[in-house]
């Protein structure tokens, strides 16, 4: 095992092993976010599903209300006038059939990738560089549309798109350590009730595990889930 480091040993020796309050949970986790960098905080939920099975699936998208604090780079498959729509949207990479072939040859220099409809059984043929890496286009995520000016300027914003791994566990980041403690609330709890929202039909015995926060060079800390979810019945 890897000795730790005497920065992680005292992050750790700040935190006992029990669920905190969200907000309290928040403000510890913003605390031990001490490195040289803004610091990312990741939420990372396990659920009691079996994504094995297809009605235990989870796969959806959110938009926090005040976004991620990172900015991503938008890649649009498309034709014709719609290469020019998704240029002026913002989309840092665009084309058709040129860009098809740049992906299939690895060239991946981007975070997302949206696809209209029509480009969809080209898309599709990408599928074994695409998927390992989470990029497949789908509509269910809204990374299939026709409305590119809208898709982009979403997730621009901080529209995320997010999934349960095979061990049932979602992972997602919902800001910065630079942002407020009252915006990280609000953006974990928009989180919660997306995650709620989307329960998958299949899902069986008790849905939330169990829920940690994070930052990127900190330490993970439980959240009580039932105090999160009253904090959203209550508003």
């Amino acid at each position: 095992m890897a000795k730790l480091s005497k920065r992680i040993t005292n992050l750790l020796s700040k935190v006992e092993d029990r669920e905190y309050e969200p907000l309290k949970a928040i403000e510890l986790v913003k605390g031990n976010a001490n490195a040289k960098f803004d610091e990312t905080i990741e939420a990372h939920a396990r659920l009691g599903i079996d994504p094995k099975y297809t009605d235990q699936q989870l796969r959806t998208t959110v938009a926090l209300p005040h976004g991620t604090g990172q900015s991503i780079r938008i890649a649009v498959i498309a034709r014709g006038e719609k290469v020019a729509e998704a240029k002026a949207a913002g989309a840092e990479i665009y084309g058709d059939d040129d860009l098809v072939d740049k992906i299939s040859k690895g060239e991946m220099d981007f975070d997302l990738l949206i696809a209209t409809p029509d480009m969809m059984p080209k898309v599709a043929k990408l599928g074994r560089v695409l998927g390992p890496r989470g990029l497949m286009p789908n509509p269910k995520a809204g990374t299939v549309s026709t409305d590119l000016a809208g898709a982009i300027k979403e997730f621009k914003a901080g529209k995320l798109e997010f999934r349960a791994d095979k061990a049932g566990i979602v992972h997602v980041r919902f800001g910065k350590a630079s942002f407020s403690a009252e915006n990280l609330l609000d953006n974990l709890k928009t989180l919660q009730e997306t995650i709620d929202r989307n329960k998958p039909s299949g899902a069986k015995g008790k849905y939330w595990k169990s829920l940690y926060i994070t930052s990127t060079m900190g330490p993970s800390i439980e959240v009580d889930i039932n105090a999160l979810q009253d904090i959203a019945k209550d508003e």
